[in-house]
């Protein structure tokens, strides 16, 4: 005898008591024809058996059926009521093999009921087998031991959920959750999973049991200013008809609904038409759906007319029900007194004439589920049946009685079951009771005449092999809500696009974030992307911040403007000196040039042409050789100048000093003694810079600042002791020149060098003094343009301070270039 739960009826009517009422029981109303389909269809299962007789040859399944009119109180009498026990009944109601306890439960279709029910079931190791309960609670085995089903655990189809939002990219889902273990189960294991991949939900709501119109309107207010356009509904039929209700009369549209398998193929919302404009494009997962071939004849072969009618107690009211007519008062479950208001039934009335959920076998899923179970049960009594004696699975090796089967060894051979049944499916319980999670992916499509179709556009497999995605989509099937013809999007915040990236909103869920660019010398080149990847140091970001590229190469160039300036003053510069070279050369036989030791003027002018020259090396793309040259240039030809300044500076000191009776000081500062003092000094300059390239030499160092979108080309000084040898030395005899011009300033003379040399190396070492600090902090390319200024900026002191006057007198005063003029002004000054 097998005892089997079916919630027939919807709602309950709780009778008004007080504590001095007597117990009445409670009236159940509103038939669910598909709940009365489910359980014809384990009567069904249960005749195919017996009248088979190849699973359980000798052996007839019985069954004793109760509605539980979907409340937990109804499911745990009628829990009960099946394991009373038989003393109390008539002998004629049943054999004597079929007494004691009920030793197995089909049912409850609920997971509230179930929940109430395997706690009791479970004290007395009874197995409870559920076809439509799908909780991820019972699978706890500590608290619910014998409880097992054929409906996959709502962990298994919120992992299917999760990886559908995932597949489209929802980031911004709303979730509405019936107000029971069923909806709160299932709602709170999604929120959970849903936002371990960073998805976030944007509200969540529960859906009140008495489905208060206030509370209703306040949900669906809730769901049309969140934002979200994508909503999971985690609720019986019942729950999310009150919730489309209130949505169609706030006529909240273009929402994409996410259906729980609960309501996923529910005729009661996909048959009125009212709902087609809400739910047209909903989507959700249903459990696995076969044809039993047989089952529809058997459905339609119900009569109140024929024999056997009035044993059925539920026949009456569903009969009542789809006909609306009435077969007479007095039909069990209805209150004395009570009078009909229908009319009476004509008895020519047939099932087969009427369209309806209870003979609609096209979604054969929950029925599918209990055929399932029954067949599973009948695989574990023949499992008990064929045990040998001695190999049985108990103590001892004991095996069962099957003459009066016991509740908890039928209960260790369901757990064994496995087997394929006729329609190719595998039916088996894990270690938590649960059977293998396949679901179909069904969209809500209206078809040629305005029904709504169920389109399996999917598929979604727990068993798949490793590195199969469990999820399979058919997305050219789909049809969107809301006309939609392509992926609607839920976020809470745009896209991001490449350049960019996700900065979180203060105070807002981890999904509402703005878009930040990114910044100079990083770029992100995707969607949403979470931070930004920074360039290596030899690349910089685009505009777009989507690429790096490399950087531009910055340096001293002759297209620059700075190093136009600088090219034409340094030629300049040189032309002018050569220009005065050939002055001096056309008027060397003048008593001007003569009187300033014209040899060593047109070294000296010589020496500036190089130095004007020398400047150019520090324009243009530096490289190792270019770096090498420019310095050791520089050194040699400033000190070439600076010998000649002060040969001539020691000439003019010497020739007055040589002018005192019996001084032969001149001898020892003749031309020979200049060149060599020219000679020397040079060559000590050149012996720095010769050890300075070989030790250190200057190199090319390329400069590359984080922050800068350039890579500066500098030379390096190499050795910094050589560098500052070099200038130390320069700037040596720069300092005794400057000592021995102004010891010489006041000497007589006319055409006295002393003075305009002081002029010439007051500015070269103020120049040169000034340098280095400004060389130290100027940046990049101007490092090297302050130098090459100093160069030009002591080059030009020297030529205007000491050749300037000479070409004025030359040139423009050529009275003065006499040697009478010159005497002259030598006698006044001796005077």
């Amino acid at each position: 005898m097998i005892g089997g739960l079916f919630s027939l009826h919807d709602t309950v009517v709780e009778p008004n008591l007080t504590f001095t009422s007597m117990p009445l029981h409670a009236h159940c109303t509103r038939f669910n024809f598909r709940t009365f389909r489910w359980m014809q269809t384990m009567i069904f299962a249960i005749e195919e058996i017996n009248r088979e007789g190849k699973l359980l040859p000798n052996v007839s399944l019985g069954y004793k059926l109760y509605d539980s009119c979907s409340t937990p109180f109804q499911a745990l009498e009628a829990a009960m009521d099946l394991m009373a026990t038989k003393e109390g009944l008539e002998e004629k109601e049943v054999e004597d093999s079929c007494r004691g306890t009920i030793p197995v439960v089909i049912g409850d279709g609920g997971s509230t009921q179930s929940l109430v029910v395997a706690r009791f079931l479970g004290v007395f190791h009874v197995p409870q087998v559920s076809y439509f309960s799908s909780c991820a609670c019972l699978s706890d085995k500590k608290e619910f031991p014998a409880f097992l089903r054929t409906m996959p655990s709502d962990f298994f189809q919120v992992d299917a959920l999760v990886q559908l939002v995932k597949h489209f990219g929802w980031t911004w889902v709303g979730v509405v959750a019936g107000d029971d273990a069923y909806g709160l189960g299932g709602s709170n294991i999604f929120a959970d999973k849903v936002q371990k991949f960073g998805a976030c939900v944007a509200i969540h709501e529960v859906i009140p049991k008495n489905h208060a119109k206030e509370l209703m309107a306040a949900i669906v207010s809730r769901i049309r200013s969140s934002g979200a356009w994508v909503v999971l509904v985690f609720a019986v039929e019942q729950d999310a008809a009150a919730l489309f209700d209130e949505a169609l009369r706030q006529d909240l549209t273009g929402i994409q609904w996410l259906a729980s398998e609960a309501w996923s193929t529910a005729s009661v919302l996909s048959s009125p038409t009212k709902y087609h404009r809400v739910l047209q494009g909903s989507m959700g997962f249903a459990i696995r759906q076969a044809h039993i071939p047989g089952l529809q004849d058997f459905l339609l072969r119900l009569h109140p007319s024929k024999p056997h009618a009035s044993e059925d107690p539920f026949l009456v009211p569903f009969w009542e029900e789809v006909f609306g007519c009435s077969l007479g008062v007095g039909a069990e479950g209805r209150e004395k007194g009570q009078v009909d208001d229908k009319p009476p039934c004509s008895g020519s009335e047939e099932l087969g004439s009427m369209r309806n959920i209870y003979s609609d076998v096209s979604q054969l899923r929950i029925s599918y589920n209990v055929y399932k179970a029954v067949y599973a049960i009948a695989h574990a009594i023949r499992g008990m049946r064929n045990c040998k004696k001695g190999g049985g699975p108990f103590p001892l090796n004991a095996c069962p009685e099957v003459d009066v089967i016991q509740p908890w060894q039928l209960l260790h051979y369901l757990k064994k079951v496995e087997y394929l049944n006729a329609f190719g499916d595998e039916t088996k319980f894990d270690e938590n009771g649960d059977p293998v999670a396949m679901y179909d992916l069904v969209n809500w499509q209206l078809g040629l005449y305005g029904e709504m179709e169920f389109v399996t556009i999917g598929e979604f497999d727990e068993t798949a092999t490793a590195g199969a995605s469990k999820l399979q989509i058919e997305e050219a099937d789909i049809v969107w809500n809301g006309n939609q013809t392509t992926v609607p999007l839920s976020v809470c915040s745009s896209i991001c696009p490449p350049g960019t990236r996700k900065a979180i909103r203060p105070n807002f869920p981890i999904c509402c974030h703005d878009c930040v660019l990114c910044a100079a010398g990083e770029i992100s080149n995707q969607t949403d992307a979470i931070e930004c990847v920074r360039c290596l140091p030899l690349f910089w970001s685009n505009v777009e911040r989507t690429a790096c590229m490399p950087k531009r190469v910055e340096f001293l160039s002759f297209s620059d403007t700075m190093g136009i300036t600088l090219l034409a003053v340094a030629l300049f510069g040189s032309l002018c000196t050569c220009g005065v070279i050939v002055i001096f050369s056309c008027r060397r036989s003048t008593p001007i040039v003569r009187a300033n030791n014209s040899e060593l003027s047109f070294l000296l002018l010589f020496s500036l042409t190089l130095c004007f020259l020398c400047s150019l090396t520090f324009i243009g793309r530096p490289s190792d050789w270019s770096c090498m040259l420019r310095h050791t240039a520089f050194g040699i030809t400033f000190v070439l100048c600076i010998s000649c300044v002060l040969g001539k500076t020691i000439v003019v000191l010497m020739a007055f000093r040589a002018t005192l009776p019996g001084s032969n000081m001149m001898k020892w500062f003749g031309p020979a003694q200049q060149k060599a003092i020219i000679t020397v000094c040079t060559l000590i300059q050149v012996i720095i810079c010769v050890t300075w390239l070989i030790v250190a030499p200057p190199t090319l160092h390329k400069l590359t600042p984080r922050e800068s979108a350039v890579v500066i080309l500098l030379c390096d000084e190499g050795s910094a002791l050589g560098f500052a040898l070099v200038l130390g030395y320069i700037g040596l005899l720069a300092c005794l020149c400057l000592l021995l011009a102004f010891l010489a300033r006041k000497l007589p003379g006319k055409y006295n060098e002393a003075k305009l040399i002081t002029f010439s190396m007051l500015i070269f070492c103020a120049v040169w003094a000034a340098f280095i600090p400004a060389y130290i902090s100027s940046p990049g390319k101007y490092s090297t343009a302050t130098e090459v200024f100093a160069i030009l900026a002591s080059s030009y002191g020297l030529l205007v301070c000491i050749f300037a006057p000479k070409c004025y007198i030359i040139l423009l005063r050529p009275e003065k270039n006499t040697r009478k003029h010159l005497l002259s002004k030598v006698a006044v000054d001796k005077f």
